[in-house]
C-alpha cells in the first residue's frame, strides 16, 4: 500500500496528462478519492467564482490590431503557407470554388481623342445583370501589343469623377503634393492619363457605389451600419444579412470578382500584352490590388499604395469579409505576390511604420525566393498624409518603366492634361441607359449568386470514386479554412485533474484540459465504469458537461446504459458553456468587436465564430482521449441537440479519430439563422450544402443520424454510397423525445 501511494504521488502529473484511467485506479487503491457534491449543474471543476483561464475570453481582435508577418524558414514552407492563405482569401471572398466566367458582353463607346491618348467608356457584366463601369485609356501612335494596367480606386469622393476644386488643389500644390492646377484636381484621372502617355492601356474602373456603379448604393456598400430585418429572410435576403454571410456573399467579394473580370476584359483587348499586366490602387484600391495580385496569376506587377501595413487593415465594409484576416493580414497578402515585382508606398497614416514593421520581412522573403533587391521596393513618403499624390504616382511610373522595360527616360515626369468632367466620363446616356438597382436588384443578385453556387455543387454530387474525389477537393479545403485547425498533437495538450469521487455507476473525476499553444482551458468530466471495456463516448450537450446529469445531480438516465455496458463517458464545457459563464447568464452569443456597425465581417474577419471555437474544443477532447498510453479501443461522439452542427464541423478534421457518431440535427440549417451574433451562426455554413455537407464529410465513419431523411439530406446518402459504406449510415426516426435512448441503444449494441 505504501509503495502504491508513493508511486501515485510521484507519477501524478504525467499520469494526469496521459493515462487518466491508470491514475484513477491507483487513486482508488490508496483511498485518495475526494468526494465532491453534485448539484443541478453537475460537479464543478473550478471554484464557483472562477472561470477557465482561456485566451479566447480576451476582447476579440479587430481591424486595428497588430498583424505581423513571419518569414518561413524555407521556400518549401512558404509555398505551403502561401497556398493555405490564398485558399483562405478565395473562400472569404465567396470565390471558392471560382464562379463560372459568364460572357462579359462588353460595350466600349464614346471615344474622346485627347491628342496623344484616347479615353473610352466601358461597361460589362461581371455576372449576368451586374455591371462593371469605367474608362479605358489608350496610347496613340503605338503598334503591336502594349502593357495593360488595371487601376481600382480607393475611397475618394465621387471616385472616378473626383474634382477637388481650385482652392483644394492650390493647397496641394503649396504642400508639394500636386504640380498642376488643372490636372491635379483629379488624382484619379492623372494616373491613367500618364500611364497611357507611357505607352500602356489602362482600365480605370469604379468601386461599387461610386460614379457609374449605382446598382448597389454607396450607402449600402460603404456605410452599412444596421441590420435590416426586412432583408434577413432565408427565402429572399440582401447583403450583410446572416443569410448572405452564410453564403459568403459580401461587397468585398463582389469587388474582388469585379477586379478579376476587369482583368478578363483588359486581356480581351487585341492591343494588350498579356505577359505585362500591372495593377495599382491606393487605400481601398490598394486593398483590391493586394487581393487581385494574390489570387490571379495573370498579374505580373503590383503596386498597392498606402495600404500594406501591420497596423490598421482597412476600415470600410468593402475591405472586410468573414475569415479574411484570421491569423494573417495585409503584409502577408502582399507577400503572396513574391517573387514578382512589387512596389508600395507609405504615408503619415497607418502605414508609417512599414519601413521597420513589415517591409523588412517582405524583403527577406524575396531574398529567400532568390529575387534581386529591386523586385520589391517601399517608397516611404511619410511627410504626406494618406494619399496617391503626384509624388507617390511618380514612384509607380518609374517602377513600371523599369520592370516593364518601357525604355522611357528616367525619371518619368507626370505632365499636365485636359481634365474631363463627370458628364464627359460617364458611361450612361440615352443610348446606353443605366441598369436597374435598389433592394429588388440586391435580392435578385444574392439569389442568383446562391443559385450559381448550388448548381456548381450539384454538378459535383458524388456518384462514384472519381466524383467523390472531386467533391472532396472542393469541400475539404473549405472546411479546413472555416475550421482553421487540425486534430491537435498530443504534445500540445495537457490534463490537470482537480477532483475525483465515486458514484453508484463507477468512478467520476474531473479537471482542466488545456490546448497549450492556443491558450485554451476546458473543464471536462469523466464517468468511468467498473469494469471499463475500453470504449469511450464523448457526450456533447447544450448544457455542457452538466448534460451528463439529471436535475437532482444523479447521472442522467440516457447515460446510465452506456456505463452499465462498460462504456466510459466524457462531458465537456465548450467555449461559453457551463463554467465559462457567470451564474444567471443568458444564452451564449458571439461577442462582436468594439465597432457599432452591425457587420459580420468586422468580427469574423478576425475571429473564429463561437461554433468553430466549440468545434476546436471537441477536437481537443478527441485528441486527448486518443492519446492515452493504454489507448481506448474506440472514441465515439454523441450530439443530440444544438451541438450537432458543432460535432459535424469537428468531424471534418477528426474523421479518422472518431470511430462512431450519433447525431440528431433536429432539421437545423445554417441558412435559417437570423442573427449574426447567434451561437449557431456560421459564415459559409450554407454555401457548400449546409449542415448535410459537413456531416457528409464524416463518411465512411459509422453514423446514426436523426432529424434527417434521405430526401432532406440526399448528399449524406450519396457520399456514403460513393464511399461504398451505405450500411454504415443509419437513418433514425425515433419517437419525439426519445432520440437519446435510441442513440444509446445503437451505441450499446455496436461492436
Amino acid at each position: 500500500m505504501q509503495t502504491s501511494l508513493r508511486c501515485f504521488v510521484a507519477c501524478r502529473p504525467a499520469l494526469a496528462r496521459r493515462n487518466w484511467h491508470v491514475t484513477v485506479a491507483l487513486a482508488i487503491g490508496v483511498g485518495l478519492l475526494v468526494a465532491r457534491g453534485a448539484d443541478a449543474a453537475g460537479p464543478r471543476v473550478l471554484l464557483e467564482d472562477k472561470r477557465p483561464s482561456d485566451a479566447r475570453l480576451a476582447p476579440p481582435k479587430d481591424l486595428n490590431g497588430y498583424f505581423p508577418f513571419s518569414v518561413p524558414a524555407t521556400a518549401e514552407a512558404w509555398a505551403r503557407r502561401a497556398e493555405r492563405v490564398r485558399q483562405q482569401i478565395a473562400l472569404s471572398q465567396g470565390l471558392w470554388p471560382m464562379p463560372p466566367r459568364t460572357p462579359l458582353n462588353a460595350v466600349v463607346h464614346g471615344l474622346i481623342d485627347q491628342g496623344d491618348y484616347t479615353v473610352e467608356k466601358v461597361y460589362f457584366q461581371s455576372v449576368p445583370g451586374f455591371y462593371v463601369t469605367g474608362n479605358l485609356y489608350r496610347p496613340k501612335g503605338r503598334s503591336g501589343r502594349v502593357p495593360g494596367v488595371l487601376f481600382p480606386h480607393g475611397h475618394w469622393n465621387d471616385g472616378r469623377f473626383i474634382d477637388i476644386g481650385r482652392q483644394a488643389v492650390r493647397r496641394e500644390i503649396v504642400a508639394g503634393s500636386e504640380r498642376f492646377e488643372e490636372g491635379g484636381r483629379s488624382l484619379l484621372q492623372a494616373l491613367p492619363v500618364q500611364v497611357a502617355r507611357m505607352g500602356c492601356v489602362c482600365f480605370h474602373y469604379d468601386m461599387i457605389g461610386y460614379a457609374d456603379s449605382q446598382q448597389l448604393s454607396f450607402q449600402l456598400a460603404h456605410r452599412f451600419a444596421q441590420q435590416r430585418p426586412e432583408m434577413n429572410s432565408p427565402e429572399s435576403w440582401g447583403l450583410f444579412s446572416p443569410q448572405a454571410e452564410s453564403y459568403l456573399q459580401s461587397i468585398m467579394g463582389l469587388q474582388t470578382w469585379n477586379s478579376i473580370r476587369a482583368l478578363d476584359f483588359l486581356l480581351s483587348l487585341p492591343d494588350v500584352d498579356g505577359g505585362r499586366i500591372a495593377v495599382t490602387g491606393a487605400s481601398g484600391g490598394g486593398t483590391q490590388t493586394m487581393l487581385l495580385a494574390a489570387l490571379d496569376p495573370r498579374v505580373s506587377l503590383a503596386f498597392p499604395a498606402v495600404m500594406v501595413s501591420t497596423a490598421m487593415q482597412g476600415g470600410c465594409t468593402c475591405e472586410n469579409a468573414c475569415y479574411l484576416r484570421i491569423d494573417t493580414g495585409n503584409v502577408e497578402f502582399a507577400a503572396l505576390f513574391a517573387p514578382k515585382p512589387q512596389g508600395m508606398t507609405a504615408a503619415n497614416d497607418w502605414t508609417k511604420e512599414m519601413a521597420t514593421k513589415g517591409f523588412p520581412e517582405l524583403a527577406a522573403l524575396y531574398r529567400l525566393l532568390g529575387a534581386p533587391p529591386q523586385q520589391v521596393q517601399l517608397f516611404a513618403f511619410t511627410h504626406f498624409p494618406h494619399n496617391y499624390n503626384y509624388v507617390s504616382r511618380s514612384a509607380f511610373y518609374n517602377f513600371l518603366n523599369k520592370h516593364f522595360r518601357l525604355g522611357l527616360e528616367e525619371p518619368v515626369v507626370e505632365e499636365d492634361y485636359p481634365r474631363l468632367t463627370r458628364e464627359q466620363l460617364t458611361v450612361w446616356d440615352a443610348v446606353h441607359p443605366a441598369p436597374p438597382g435598389g433592394e429588388a436588384f440586391e435580392r435578385a443578385l444574392c439569389r442568383q449568386l446562391a443559385q450559381t453556387t448550388r448548381s456548381q455543387l450539384e454538378e459535383l454530387t458524388p456518384r462514384d470514386a472519381a466524383s467523390l474525389a472531386r467533391w472532396r477537393s472542393v469541400l475539404k479545403p473549405a472546411a479546413e479554412v472555416i475550421l482553421g485547425r487540425e486534430l491537435p498533437a498530443s504534445r500540445d495538450l495537457e490534463f490537470e485533474k482537480t477532483h475525483e469521487s465515486t458514484t453508484p455507476e463507477g468512478l467520476q473525476f474531473a479537471g482542466l484540459l488545456r490546448h497549450k499553444p492556443a491558450g485554451e482551458e476546458l473543464p471536462v468530466l469523466f464517468l468511468l465504469p467498473q469494469p471499463w471495456h475500453g470504449r469511450t463516448v464523448i457526450w456533447l450537450s447544450g448544457e455542457g458537461k452538466a448534460g451528463l446529469f439529471a436535475a437532482d445531480g444523479s447521472v442522467a438516465a440516457a447515460v446510465r446504459p452506456l456505463l452499465a455496458a462498460g462504456v466510459a463517458v466524457a462531458g465537456i464545457d465548450l467555449m461559453l458553456q457551463g463554467e465559462f459563464l457567470a451564474p444567471g447568464s443568458g444564452p451564449a452569443r458571439n461577442r462582436p468587436v468594439n465597432n457599432p456597425r452591425q457587420f459580420a465581417g468586422y468580427t469574423y474577419g478576425y475571429n473564429r465564430p463561437l461554433l468553430v471555437q466549440r468545434a476546436h474544443d471537441v477536437l481537443s477532447l478527441v485528441a486527448f482521449m486518443r492519446d492515452h498510453e493504454q489507448k481506448p479501443k474506440t472514441v465515439e461522439l454523441v450530439a443530440l441537440d444544438e451541438t450537432a452542427p458543432i460535432a459535424a464541423l469537428a468531424l471534418t478534421a477528426a474523421r479518422g479519430a472518431v470511430d462512431r457518431v450519433a447525431l440528431d440535427t433536429r432539421g437545423f440549417r445554417f441558412l435559417q439563422v437570423h442573427d449574426y451574433l447567434d451561437a449557431s451562426f456560421l459564415p459559409g455554413g450554407a454555401k457548400y450544402g449546409d449542415l448535410p455537407a459537413w456531416i457528409a464529410l464524416a463518411a465512411p465513419t459509422p453514423l446514426w443520424l436523426a432529424g434527417e431523411t434521405p430526401s432532406s439530406a440526399p448528399l449524406v446518402a450519396a457520399v456514403y454510397a460513393a464511399e461504398g459504406h451505405t450500411s454504415a449510415l443509419v437513418w433514425a426516426s425515433p419517437p419525439e423525445g426519445q432520440a437519446d435512448a435510441h442513440a444509446v441503444r445503437w451505441l450499446v449494441d455496436a461492436r
